[in-house]
């Protein structure tokens, strides 16, 4: 049962990560950067989504990490009609994932609360305060959430003697990976590396010390990573389809 002094701890802030290139969603990413491409068929750039979707688990202040073509990003935001406050920051030179991180992190208006993160090519919905509450109940330090997804090919099944029995559709994948989201404790980001990359540093040290936690997305519920332009058309497909999000 969940501690009813839970929703006190929730995150009430986050990070966007939204300074990639999007190289391989060119020509998309041409004039703008990959967060604010838009889905297909709702008018909105995928950050528009995110931040709603923060919003409505409870979010009020999120700073977003700026990159590439920075200004279009940051003009979009200046002029949408936002639900929550957003400040940007830019990194003045390279930091690597990991102290870009950091960097955004020593932004938010509350550093002594947990937070949430977001990488800027995702779009989902599922439970924000679920997770978090899944983050207090095992006192995490980093919480990620974890997603199966399908994989691009059709997939065989066989028998013992190697006849083939069946033949499956784009199947769920048998791992569950890195699903792009995460809750973070207030101590986290004096971990982060200040250059480098915190999945290769901070992440292994904190799952050998079992202060890491994997929250499996909710079967059912929406996840995208938008990668390629074959993602947007998928995203687009998923959305028109009477269960789309």
């Amino acid at each position: 049962m969940t501690d009813p002094s839970a929703a006190s701890r929730r995150p009430v802030q986050a990070v966007v990560l939204a300074g990639g290139q999007g190289s391989r969603l060119r020509p998309y990413t041409d004039d703008r950067p990959k967060p604010m491409v838009e889905i297909p068929g709702t008018g909105t750039p995928i950050i528009g989504h995110q931040l709603a979707w923060l919003a409505e688990e409870g979010v009020t202040d999120v700073v977003v990490s700026c990159g590439h073509l920075a200004e279009v990003l940051q003009k979009w935001l200046e002029s949408a009609d936002l639900p929550l406050s957003v400040t940007t920051v830019v990194e003045t030179e390279p930091l690597g994932r990991g102290g870009g991180l950091r960097y955004a992190a020593a932004h938010l208006p509350h550093p002594d609360r947990s937070w949430y993160a977001t990488n800027g090519d995702i779009w989902t919905r599922f439970s924000l305060r679920d997770m978090a509450d899944f983050h207090a109940e095992r006192d995490a330090v980093a919480t990620l959430a974890l997603a199966r997804p399908r994989l691009p090919w059709g997939a065989v099944q066989t028998d013992g003697f190697g006849h083939i029995t069946d033949f499956i559709e784009a199947p769920p994948s048998t791992f569950e990976i890195n699903a792009g989201v995460y809750v973070f404790s207030p101590e986290f980001a004096a971990m982060l590396p200040e250059r480098g990359d915190h999945e290769r540093t901070t992440f292994p040290r904190l799952a050998r010390e079992h202060r890491l936690a994997g929250f499996p997305i909710p079967q059912g519920s929406y996840w995208r990573a938008i990668d390629t332009a074959k993602d947007l058309t998928e995203a687009a497909r998923e959305l028109a389809a009477p269960s789309g999000r």
